[in-house]
Parts: C-alpha cells; sequence; structure tokens
C-alpha cells in the first residue's frame, strides 16, 4: 500500500502543515483528526489497515491532514475571537490547499470526508458550508455547537461555523445531492434542514 508525506508552508494558516496520504488513485477520502489529534493519528489507531484492500484496489485515497485544534478551539490562552479566526483560516486551507487540489481525482469532482470526535465536527462542518465540494460524508461522535469554546463570544464566524446555527433554513441544493452518514454514542440528534 503507498504511503506518502508531506509538508509544506500553509500560507492560509502562515505555517508548516503535514499529511499523511494512503493509495495510489481512487476516490479522495479525508479523514480528520480526533480532538487536538495529529495527522498520524487515523494510522496510528488502526484505522487505515482496515481500508487497506480499497487502498491496495485503487479505489479510494486516502488523505490525513493534521488539525490545528491546540491553535483555534482548544486554545484557551488566546481571545475567542483569535480561536474562531484560526479555524476560519484552517477551514480555508483545507478548502483551496487540499480540496481543490484532489477533487478531480474522480469524474464527480468531488471528495468523501470523513471524521470522528472533533474531527467529525470538522468533516461535517466543512461538508455543511461547502456542499459543491462534498460527495459524502461520515461524522462519528462530531459536535454541531461550538459556543462552548467560544467563552461567550459571538460573531458571524461563530455562527457561520456552528452547525446547528446555520443548517435551519439552508437552501443549498447542494447539501440535498450529499450522502450523509451521522452517527453518535448513546444520544440521537435530530437535525432539520
Amino acid at each position: 500500500m503507498k504511503e506518502e508525506y508531506f509538508k509544506w508552508h500553509s500560507p492560509n494558516l502562515n505555517r508548516e502543515i503535514e499529511m499523511l496520504v494512503f493509495g495510489h488513485a481512487g476516490y479522495p477520502v479525508i479523514v480528520f483528526p480526533t480532538s487536538m489529534g495529529s495527522y498520524h493519528e487515523n494510522k496510528d489507531m488502526g484505522l487505515i489497515d482496515s481500508a487497506k484492500w480499497y487502498l491496495e484496489q485503487g479505489l479510494i485515497q486516502i488523505f490525513c491532514p493534521d488539525s490545528i485544534d491546540k491553535d483555534s478551539f482548544y486554545n484557551k490562552n488566546i481571545y475567542p475571537i483569535n480561536r474562531i479566526e484560526n479555524h476560519v483560516r484552517y477551514d480555508k486551507m483545507i478548502c483551496h490547499e487540499i480540496v481543490e487540489k484532489v477533487k478531480n481525482n474522480t469524474s464527480s469532482g468531488r471528495v468523501a470526508l470523513a471524521g470522528c470526535s472533533f474531527g467529525g465536527y470538522h468533516a461535517a462542518n466543512f461538508a455543511f458550508r461547502h456542499p459543491g465540494y462534498v460527495s459524502h460524508l461520515f461524522s462519528m461522535s462530531g459536535a454541531f455547537n461550538i459556543k462552548s469554546f467560544m467563552d461567550g463570544f459571538h460573531d458571524d464566524d461563530v455562527f457561520y461555523n456552528s452547525p446547528e446555527d446555520y443548517l435551519h433554513g439552508l437552501n443549498d441544493p447542494e447539501l440535498w445531492k450529499m450522502d450523509i452518514v451521522l452517527g453518535t454514542i448513546g444520544i440521537f440528534v435530530l437535525m432539520q434542514i
């Protein structure tokens, strides 16, 4: 199974970012790490090995980018406005530096997104904010409300990165073309779009 390591200076984040890519061809699947996790977490936890056959057959290619959770939502040493600003830069990095480059690996011009825990948040939030880029979403125990990370601070960036807030009434027809799987543990969440 092919494995590649990438490291580059992200103009959106103004810092180095790292990513592992598994497989030689196939449908692009971006898998986010869990809360404050790293780009190698999904490999270390055995997730990549569980998809080995699909990777070796060239059916999928898995992209595992780093997170910046320690510099955004989980960083209580900076102001909430800086937390959300850092997250917005991360969203732009995912969009412009990864998704826009790999989406054309398939005829649909879209990607699949997946993640557990806060990685589930990143997958769902990106998919709901950019449905034209996403064909499939798998969010396992993801958060859909980021207000608890904002210490009472609220602005448009907080609103538009908290799916519980902005999904109500969202009328983007691309959203209805997406296959969505939301998994939870012990709590059922009903979201009306």
